[in-house]
């Protein structure tokens, strides 16, 4: 009998998980998520970046045919006949400064919105030189 009661204690162990070993399962993936979540929300705010650059160089390229047009730069993004896509507008406020001159200049900025996941970002801006500031981020 005593072999039989060893039996069926083995029987109902295998059935299910101990406390001991939920608890390192649960610390497994509270460790994953602590590295994962950071590299996750870095990649997006580099990706978020990415966009806003792809965005300002687009206006940058839209000035210069509008220069050879009109023989003046655009102050607009509507003037270019061009929109800002969601995904940038709901992060940074692109701005055109144009000067008269001469020569006639620009400058397209891409300011970081405060209280998004990108405030702590660099101002963006690119200029009708080509210029890219600040160099350490494009």
């Amino acid at each position: 009998m005593h072999a039989s009661g060893t039996r069926s204690t083995a029987h109902r162990r295998t059935r299910g998980f101990t406390l001991i070993e939920l608890m390192v399962t649960c610390a497994i993936v509270a460790i994953l998520m602590a590295i994962a979540v950071p590299s996750y929300a870095l990649f997006m705010k580099q990706s978020r970046r990415g966009g806003a650059e792809a965005v300002l160089m687009d206006i940058a390229q839209r000035e210069q045919q509008y220069l050879l047009d009109v023989r003046a730069y655009a102050a607009t993004p509507a003037a270019l006949n061009t929109t800002v896509p969601v995904d940038v507008s709901a992060y940074y406020t692109i701005t055109i400064v144009p000067a008269v001159g001469p020569p006639p200049t620009f400058t397209v900025t891409a300011t970081p919105i405060a209280g998004t996941a990108q405030a702590g970002d660099p101002t963006l801006s690119i200029d009708n030189t080509g210029a890219k500031l600040p160099t350490s981020v494009w």
